[in-house]
């Protein structure tokens, strides 16, 4: 039976990317694994190199004057080096969830840090407007797509200072000016490979203006001056990285995926309307394209909905605790036919109630 998975993460991925991942397992270099050979030998320095420039190039940044890392610690280390590197005296923060919340605690760590909008006060099921952000500030960072509460930002402020953007759960998902972004990271796990990387990309010219000493291991600048090779990388995870965005690449790049993307959360939140059994939780204009959460109306049919979800294959779709009830997540990888087969069971469900 075909499955449909639409974990949070760790995501779906093609199933191409996959079976090649799998064959350099076995045999990458004259039948050495991938996983066994030096990561300073010249096959996995090719891989690494080209896959900090399909970065920059799927995201238009190339020649702009940015670097594309891939480092450890996924987004949790970079709420942390991003505070390091950037904080000197007092950041704005956007609270759109989970994430960002926890971003705010690592950086409050160093220094003053300002909250300058936020959307607790309704369990995050909305991105504030309307916010200002001082440029006194060192830097702003807001997180794009909660993948939590099914929120995505739709538009950036346009500010005079630097710009740091967590986009996790949504990179290389739609078009947007990611100029307009000094700092963007991304843990891979979330629309672009397997758990252990995690894409760094940043202005050069941004580095270098605090005064505090930077541990080696934090420090952006000498991860660029290494070329993600400072200490042994996860050659793995960067290289089916590598091949998610070559196979990005090879569809047309962010603008073809983006109309995929739009397809599948169309169908998807029209059921939710359409449907009375089941009832959105993020406000209407503020709804990811990735991340659909959503609740049932009549609990007494959980047991029924769920079992119907199973018989069909269908995975992943409990919502996190914070929020209950369903998450489908259709990052880049899901098909629009597994995006119908889950309408299909919302269908029938509602024509036996």
């Amino acid at each position: 039976m075909k499955r449909h998975n639409f974990s949070a993460g760790p995501c779906v991925l093609p199933k191409q990317v996959i079976m090649k991942a799998s064959e350099a397992l076995l045999d990458f270099d004259n039948g050495l694994s991938l996983i066994e050979i030096s990561h300073r030998s010249k096959p996995f320095v090719d891989v690494m190199e080209k896959a900090r420039a399909l970065a920059l190039e799927l995201l238009g940044l190339e020649g702009k004057g940015y670097k594309a890392l891939f480092l450890q610690g996924g987004a949790s280390t970079q709420f942390l080096m991003v505070a390091l590197n950037l904080l000197e005296k007092r950041a704005g923060y956007l609270n759109t969830g989970t994430w960002s919340a926890k971003a705010i605690k690592e950086a409050k760590i160093y220094d003053d840090i300002y909250e300058v909008a936020s959307s607790k006060n309704a369990n995050y099921n909305y991105i504030p407007k309307g916010f200002d952000v001082p440029s006194d500030y060192d830097y702003f960072h807001c997180t794009s797509n909660n993948t939590i509460f099914g929120t995505q930002m739709k538009s950036f402020p346009k500010i005079d200072i630097p710009m740091v953007c967590d986009m996790s759960s949504d990179i290389f998902s739609r078009t947007l000016d990611f100029s307009q972004f000094d700092l963007i990271y991304a843990g891979a796990q979330k629309n672009m490979g397997p758990a252990g990387t995690t894409l760094v990309v940043i202005k050069e010219d941004i580095l270098g203006k605090v005064s505090r000493k930077i541990p080696s291991m934090m420090d952006y600048k000498v991860h660029i001056d290494k070329g993600s090779m400072f200490n042994t990388p996860p050659v793995f995870a960067v290289y089916t990285s590598m091949l998610t965005m070559q196979w990005l690449k090879d569809l047309g790049g962010i603008k073809a995926i983006e109309a995929e993307n739009e397809k599948k959360a169309t169908l998807m939140y029209s059921e939710i309307d359409l449907n009375p059994l089941f009832k959105g939780f993020a406000a209407k204009e503020d709804r990811s394209i990735m991340n659909a959460t959503f609740t049932l109306e009549n609990e007494n049919l959980k047991e029924t909905f769920d079992a119907m979800v199973q018989e069909a294959g269908i995975n992943g779709i409990n919502g996190h605790r914070s929020v209950g009830g369903y998450r489908a997540s259709m990052y880049n990888a899901l098909s629009l036919d597994s995006v119908k087969v889950l309408v299909e069971v919302m269908s029938e469900l509602e024509s036996k109630a």
